[in-house]
């Protein structure tokens, strides 16, 4: 499969070029200098990875032998998507191999570096998967499975996320993760924030959701800081139902349920009727806020109503009598 070079701009020395005029010394001072020197790390490792697989031989293993990454970078499968690739395998065969090392902890097995849908699909149709075997460390191993990913463009926010997440458990530097996902800085800084607050069952509940992105994860990050609503996000996502839904209603369930919990709870306005023994007097009353009306209707009304206003001091002190007690 053809990868997008990122780095074509930096090291190429085909096609025309215009020469530009630098201002003398400023490429060679401070924050510039560090910069460049960055990007030309990058690039090199940018144009190992992608040089991978050129020149290489390729052969057939029995995918049996062949175990998964040590570190995923997906979030469950698209199965149609599959399906499909397993059809034009079978029609076509495999034109493009993947990619393995000799298994670093178990003699003549093979440890996927990129390529486990391929493998998969040749499990399944029972016939060898074509490979290039290729010695290589782990930490270009995750540089070259997070690179292949990136050129599909098919991983969404939060499954490169938790992939950036993992990296970092398991002991490998910001400029790694950085290269392995083609992401700068300030993206990897954001991915981190929504990995490091969002617990990581409900991550995992909620699964790819690909067609929500960055900001909204960022939003749900946000509102699962309260320990309350982290507790409400963590009882939604095992709620009845939820894991039946596809991957994006499940987010959006989830942030429903966060947004019903964040709303102030109606006050109730005690509302009712009342009415005499002898239906001489009847009363309608409403409460809202601090107040509290009390209408009083029928032949006896008016009377009642003064008798109530006579003696409003005495029930007071009887209310607050019986309040005490």
């Amino acid at each position: 499969m053809a990868r997008k070079d990122i780095f074509a701009n930096i090291t190429s020395t085909e096609g025309p070029r215009v020469e530009r005029r630098a201002t003398p010394g400023y490429a060679n001072k401070g924050a510039s200098r560090s910069m460049i020197s960055s990007l030309s790390e990058l690039a090199e490792k940018a144009a190992m990875v992608d040089q991978t697989l050129s020149g290489e031989v390729v052969v057939e293993l029995d995918p049996v032998l062949v175990d998964d990454s040590f570190v995923s970078d997906r979030m469950g499968e698209d199965e149609v998507a599959f399906q499909e690739l397993v059809e034009a395998i079978r029609e076509r065969g495999q034109n493009t191999p993947v990619l393995v090392r000799p298994h670093p902890d178990a003699k003549d097995r093979y440890q996927i570096v990129f390529g486990h849908r391929r493998v998969r699909a040749a499990r399944l149709l029972n016939r060898p998967v074509k490979a290039v075997v290729k010695t290589v460390s782990d930490t270009d191993h995750v540089i070259a499975q997070g690179q292949e990913n990136s050129a599909r463009e098919n991983l969404s926010f939060i499954e490169r996320a938790s992939f950036a997440h993992h990296l970092q458990e398991i002991g490998h530097d910001r400029r790694t993760i950085q290269l392995a996902l083609s992401v700068d800085g300030a993206l990897l800084t954001r991915m981190l924030s929504v990995t490091s607050r969002v617990p990581l069952e409900v991550i995992q509940a909620i699964g790819s959701a690909k067609g929500i992105g960055r900001d909204r994860w960022l939003d749900l990050a946000q509102t699962v800081e309260r320990p309350d609503l982290r507790r409400v996000a963590q009882a939604s996502v095992v709620g009845e139902g939820f894991a039946d839904l596809p991957s994006e209603a499940r987010f959006e369930r989830l942030v429903q349920d966060l947004r019903n919990a964040r709303k102030p709870e109606k006050k109730t306005r005690p509302t009712g009727n009342w009415q005499s023994g002898d239906a001489a007097v009847s009363a309608e009353f409403k409460g809202a806020g601090k107040s509290y009306s009390i209408s009083l209707k029928s032949r006896e009304a008016v009377s009642f109503g003064r008798f109530i206003t006579e003696n409003l001091e005495r029930l007071h002190a009887e209310f607050r009598a019986q309040s005490k007690s």
